[in-house]
């Protein structure tokens, strides 16, 4: 028996010795690097090409790498970022030589974009990145046509980037929960979008991946086979808003009671593209408004929604805070402005400058009304026919108390 114990202490002793040393490991060298791949490709840049790619990055990079001070995407601190993966900064992906990407080749970007590992040091781009494994390569190829185009807020600039500091924990899942993606060895074709439903599913599961969000739980979410993705659709993952309020995602599932289904086809898009639901709640951050998919793009995303598996997850809509101050601190919160520009109006996308931007009343309650004349890559709402015209003066007398408050 002495022996027994013997040697199970020493395995016991090995097995923390090699964990230890793994742990060791990651917490001095970081985030893993891989062996980079060199991609040779000239994509298409017509003008066609490039104004599609406009309208996938304004979802997948404006997001994210648009600072809204420079208007130009030099790259931002990610304030959603959950606390257990530590601070970061998105980068400077303007067509500056050295700040910028303006030296890498097509073939590089499309090797970052498809694999996630960074295609001149190696170095793995941490989960807060999405990668596209199985985005066509046409609309991958239209994004790096966009990225190279004379568009402003991608012209050079020479902002630094600034340094992520991810968590310890971070870095481990970097290890062992989340690797780099195969860059494809065949092309990946683009899907018929005649065909409504096979169109939708690539919406939701290829370019879009609204499956990463609208699961329970991160963790578990299968990105090389998102259909294997524990509770496909049913929402209730935890996510924080720019104001750190965490809210759990929705159900969008076929089910027609807590998914899409309680809603027809017209009421989804309607939905996607005001931001307001039927009963005039609004979408809260970190959905938004999807304006520049268009119609048809949205029907297909319903179309095949209404085919997958409907799952009773009855997820409670995000309630505001309250209690108020003033109607307008109420209705501030009640239209989720809250969830961008914070409950004083300096959060991520900071409104305090509002005051002096636009001192004419008619001109700051037509701003607030309708964003999208104003700026077209804008992800607030829309407010016309949502909130009354008595409402948008109280909203736009609030925003000056803000702006009074913060200078």
């Amino acid at each position: 028996m002495k022996k027994v114990l013997k040697w199970v202490a020493i395995v016991l002793g090995v097995l923390l010795l090699i964990v230890g040393g793994f742990l060791g490991y990651v917490a001095i060298n970081g985030v893993p690097k891989y062996e980079a791949q060199k991609i040779t490709l000239n994509v298409d840049k017509s003008p066609e090409r490039v104004a599609h790619g406009r309208e996938l990055a304004s979802h997948l990079c404006m997001m994210c790498h648009k600072d809204p001070t420079t208007g130009q995407l030099t790259g931002m601190q990610l304030h959603d970022m959950p606390p257990e993966f530590g601070v970061a900064f998105s980068k400077n992906i303007t067509q500056h030589p050295t700040k910028g990407i303006g030296k890498w080749t097509d073939g590089d970007l499309s090797f970052l974009l498809r694999t996630g590992i960074h295609p001149h040091t190696g170095m793995y781009v941490p989960p807060w990145m999405p990668k596209f494994p199985h985005m066509s390569d046409y609309d991958l190829n239209c994004i790096i046509a966009w990225l190279r185009s004379d568009d402003p807020a991608v012209a050079a600039s020479e902002v630094e980037n600034r340094q992520s500091d991810p968590t310890f924990f971070a870095k481990l899942l970097c290890y062992v929960a989340f690797k780099p993606f195969d860059y494809p060895t065949a092309p990946i074709k683009h899907p018929d979008t005649t065909n409504t439903v096979g169109y939708g599913k690539y919406l939701a599961t290829a370019a879009f991946d609204c499956y990463g969000c609208h699961s329970p739980d991160f963790a578990t979410v299968d990105p090389l086979v998102p259909e294997k993705t524990v509770g496909f659709f049913a929402g209730g993952m935890e996510m924080p808003d720019l104001s750190k309020l965490t809210i759990k995602t929705a159900n969008i599932t076929s089910d027609k009671k807590f998914g899409v289904g309680r809603y027809t086809r017209d009421e989804f898009i309607q939905i996607m593209t005001t931001g307001f639901r039927p009963n005039g709640t609004p979408l809260r951050y970190p959905m938004s408004s999807m304006r520049s998919l268009g119609p048809h793009a949205i029907g297909s995303l319903y179309d095949y929604l209404m085919t997958t598996p409907p799952l009773q997850s009855d997820i409670a809509v995000s309630k505001p805070a309250g209690p108020w101050k003033s109607k307008g601190a109420e209705l501030f919160d009640k239209m989720a402005c809250t969830s961008c520009h914070g409950f004083n109006g300096a959060g991520a996308a900071n409104l305090t400058k509002a005051d002096t931007k636009y001192p004419e009343d008619s001109v700051l309650v037509d701003v607030i009304k309708t964003q999208w004349k104003y700026n077209p890559d804008s992800y607030m709402h829309t407010f016309d026919g949502h909130v009354s015209d008595d409402d948008l003066k109280i909203l736009a007398s609030h925003v000056r108390e803000l702006c009074q408050a913060a200078n």
